[in-house]
């Protein structure tokens, strides 16, 4: 969080830029195999870099809740909070209580929402990666509380992740159904995911284009999935920091 609290000043002097929920037509891996080299706890220089040039982007106004939506960080007295959430797995999530912003660090781990499981929803959410070899995702569906890792092969994984290809790139339901293209913003810039899963229809939005409509199967890492479950963020590894803020849901049906 140092690099938001530096925010804070550069915020003073240039103005607060105020946030405009453009993804909302109303108003974000447990990868399996991933090699010791994808894992390793050093933050890269370019990482560095992008998140220094980031801070001023993360004081923001934040988004009002779009109609039919909820908000799934919580908030009092004007103060964001992680009421409702928890931490399977290393690592962990940091939240700034003035901004909303979470910043995920180490892992692997999986930050959840348990204060309801989601059947068929739409849920949008901003992430910033800080590199193209930042690697997060977010997870649907996941059945139940997470005691072991034995959830990614019983949910799905929209990947994060810009240096990847296809099945396994930014956009794609990770291990199992491409996006068509890469429709990520640079790293330093805020990407608006929707993702829309209603029975075993899914598909996601990425900044506004339409990348994946697929009926969902199991394929792949994803053995079987179930047909509601809950919601999680994943923080991966130190390399290159991953944010997150604005995540609403609206249930369908």
């Amino acid at each position: 969080m140092r690099a938001i609290k530096l925010g804070l000043a550069l915020a003073i002097v240039a103005g607060i830029w105020i946030f405009k929920w453009a993804g909302s037509d109303e108003a974000p891996t447990a990868d399996a195999g991933v090699s010791p080299a994808q894992t390793g706890p050093a933050t890269t220089e370019a990482g560095e870099a992008a998140a220094a040039d980031v801070t001023a982007e993360t004081e923001v106004v934040m988004a009002q809740v779009p109609e039919g939506y909820e908000q799934l960080l919580g908030m009092w007295n004007g103060r964001y909070n992680k009421a409702g959430w928890n931490h399977y797995g290393p690592g962990y999530f940091e939240l700034d209580p003035a901004t909303g912003v979470l910043e995920a660090h180490g892992g692997m781990g999986l930050f959840w929402y348990s204060g309801k499981e989601f059947t068929d929803f739409v849920l949008e959410l901003e992430f910033m990666c800080t590199a193209a070899e930042t690697n997060s995702g977010v997870f649907v569906r996941v059945p139940g509380v997470p005691t072991s890792d034995d959830y990614i092969y019983h949910s799905f994984e929209i990947q994060i992740y810009d240096a990847g290809e296809g099945i396994h790139m930014t956009g794609a339901a990770y291990d199992a159904e491409a996006p068509t293209h890469l429709a990520s913003n640079p790293p330093g810039e805020w990407n608006h995911f929707k993702i829309t899963f209603v029975g075993s229809r899914l598909q996601i939005e990425l900044n506004g284009e339409a990348i994946l409509d697929w009926e969902a199967e199991p394929r792949g890492k994803v053995e079987d999935f179930a047909r509601g479950g809950y919601i999680g963020l994943q923080n991966h590894d130190d390399r290159a920091p991953v944010y997150f803020r604005n995540i609403f849901v609206k249930e369908l049906g």
